[in-house]
Parts: C-alpha cells; sequence; structure tokens
C-alpha cells in the first residue's frame, strides 16, 4: 500500500559490492546522527545489502538483508562505481519492490542507473554526475535526463549528480521531512552550506564565497542581517564598492544565480525560519523579510517552496512541536497512511 511519512520511520541504505564510499558515507552522516539541541523523531538509519559488500577499499557488513528495502520509508541509493556495466539484479529489484510499496526512493550520483535499471525514472526528469549524464540517456532512452542540475526531486523519486551534489539532495530531504531550521542545524554540524539550488521551485540557499578575499565574503553577510530593508542592487554594488554590471558577474560566478535571486532566496529563507520557530503574522513576517506585504510574500513562497505560509507553518510546526496527542499535518495534496511498524513487519 502506497503510503507517506508520518514520522521519520527507516532509512535504508541500500548497498552492494562496487558502491561508492563517499555517497554512502555521506549519507550515513546526514541521516545516522541526530543534530545536537534537535528534539524530533529522527531517522532510524539500517544498511541493507546482500551480504558482506566490498565498498571501494573497505569492507561492509550490512545491518540486513536487502529484502528489507520494501519496508522502509525512505531508500538512498549511493553511487555505482562501475556505470559500464547493468549494476546487480537483486539490488534492482529490491529497489524497484521498495518504490512499489509506497517508499521515497533517492539516488547520490551514479546511483541513478540503479533507479533508471529499475525503471524508475521512465518519463521522468532525472540527473548524475555530468560525467555520466551522456551514458545515462543513451543507455535509458525513456528518461528525461538533465546535466546541468544538482538535484531533481519527483516526489517519490530522486536524483542527484555527483560528490557535493549528493549532500544537498541529503540535506533537502532533511528540509522537506523536518523543516529549514534542522537543516541548516544539520548542515551546521557538518560546515557546509545549507542548501545549494538543484534546479527547480524549490527552496534554495546560495553558497557564500570560502576565500576571505572574495569581493563578496563581507558583503552577503551584510545584506543577510539586513533583509528587512528595501535592498536594491545599486544598494549592493555601492557597498561593495563596484558597480552593478561588475557587482552581477561576481554573484554569478559566485553563487550561479543574480543579486536580486539571491536577496529573494534569502528572503524565502527567513520567512521559512520565522514560520516554523515564531507565531508572527504572515503580515508581520513579509514586513520582517523586506518582501512589504503579506501578498508578495505569498507570491513568491507559494512559487518557491510549492505551498502557501501557512500550510508550511502548519506542516513544520507540526513536525516538530507534536503536542500530547497531536496528529501529524501533511503538505496539501499528500495522503496520509497509518504507519503502524508493526503491520509492516513480515
Amino acid at each position: 500500500m502506497p503510503h507517506t511519512i508520518t514520522d521519520m520511520g527507516t532509512l535504508a541504505l541500500a548497498v552492494t559490492g562496487g558502491m561508492l564510499n563517499f555517497e554512502l558515507s555521506l549519507a550515513h552522516e546526514v541521516f545516522g546522527s541526530v543534530p545536537d539541541a534537535v528534539d524530533v523523531p529522527w531517522y532510524d538509519v539500517t544498511v541493507c545489502g546482500p551480504g558482506p559488500v566490498s565498498v571501494e577499499r573497505f569492507r561492509l557488513e550490512p545491518d540486513r538483508g536487502l529484502d528489507r528495502l520494501p519496508y522502509a520509508d525512505t531508500v538512498i541509493v549511493p553511487g555505482w562505481a562501475d556505470v559500464d556495466r547493468q549494476p546487480p539484479a537483486d539490488l534492482v529489484d529490491a529497489v524497484r519492490a521498495a518504490h512499489e510499496a509506497g517508499a521515497r526512493v533517492a539516488s547520490l550520483c551514479t546511483g541513478a542507473f540503479v533507479l533508471a535499471a529499475a525503471g524508475l525514472l521512465d518519463g521522468r526528469r532525472a540527473t548524475t554526475h555530468w560525467a555520466h549524464t551522456e551514458a545515462l540517456a543513451e543507455r535509458y532512452p525513456r528518461v528525461e535526463v538533465d546535466p546541468d542540475v544538482l538535484y531533481v526531486d519527483n516526489g517519490t523519486v530522486l536524483t542527484s549528480a555527483g560528490k557535493a551534489a549528493a549532500m544537498d539532495l541529503c540535506l533537502h530531504l532533511v528540509r522537506l521531512d523536518h523543516g529549514s531550521a534542522i537543516a541548516n542545524a544539520v548542515a551546521r554540524r557538518l560546515v557546509v552550506p545549507p542548501h545549494r539550488d538543484g534546479g527547480q521551485a524549490q527552496f534554495v540557499t546560495a553558497p557564500v564565497p570560502v576565500r576571505q578575499d572574495h569581493p563578496l565574503t563581507e558583503l552577503l553577510p551584510w545584506a543577510v542581517e539586513r533583509l528587512g530593508e528595501p535592498l536594491t542592487v545599486e544598494d549592493l554594488a555601492r557597498r561593495a564598492r563596484m558597480s552593478s554590471r561588475h557587482l552581477s558577474r561576481h554573484f554569478r560566478a559566485a553563487t550561479g544565480t543574480t543579486p536580486l535571486q539571491w536577496l529573494l532566496t534569502q528572503r524565502i529563507r527567513r520567512a521559512q525560519e520565522l514560520l516554523e520557530a515564531t507565531d508572527d503574522s504572515v503580515d508581520a513576517i513579509a514586513e520582517a523579510t523586506g518582501m512589504g506585504t503579506a501578498t508578495t510574500l505569498r507570491r513568491h513562497f507559494n512559487r518557491t517552496v510549492g505551498v502557501p505560509p501557512d500550510t508550511y507553518r502548519r506542516t513544520f510546526r507540526a513536525r516538530t512541536a507534536p503536542g500530547p496527542g497531536a496528529s501529524e499535518v501533511v503538505p496539501d495534496g499528500v495522503t496520509e497512511v497509518d504507519l503502524n511498524p508493526g503491520r509492516r513487519t513480515p
């Protein structure tokens, strides 16, 4: 029976010989460690495989067999090393069975080849490491391969590009499940940017340049502290002591976007945090984030995040602070089904 997550449930890492250690370790670090000072149900991480396997230079002993994948709420498929050959049939079958049972399935890097072999990407937009997008498209012509994005979210099927983009997708999943404040706490613990643009309509946080001598290193924190003010590109350029055109070039190179879009992204991020952590009205949040009016905030928020501010607040306030006897609130258009673990254990 299809299901959605009413608590974080089980997150299974699907492994077999030939997996890439980096993506596997990254996912285990994100989902396997509860952030400090976070009092919410966290992921029950299980490593599932056919038996002892070699993951690059390491020997790995899975917790459970691949037959456990259909009983997980979320299945993560790490990168697959040898994309020139078909992934193991038992792994492909188990991933397909998990999706048919209602699990959310996500691939990291070349793990997309496993999802494609399982037929989960047919008719869907997907991505993988840029060096292998042509091979993915050629081998699986029914997949709409997008080589220019960091990750793609199709709801119950998600794919990411390589290496660092795998972290972006993992944090995106945490944000979907727990909200921006907790995802940011995870990112801070790992010392990575909270989120980067996946290439679709969703909340993003462009990375801040890491070089101390970068022209934007001081400007971006300065702007974030003044989101409630009516900042313009000219204001940013004047603060950075450069022309607007020169500023735009630096922004594009460092963040992959324009100054105005970056500002809008930060305002949406701040609005999410205020919706999660305060009882401020939408009007007050619109003013605090420089949106001006509740109408403007609702328009941009709905277009970027995918749900109205009030729905977002109900969803993540319920997930992060459920009262006694409170029921889980899920986003509009999502069906909630009881996830009694006893019902789903064979």
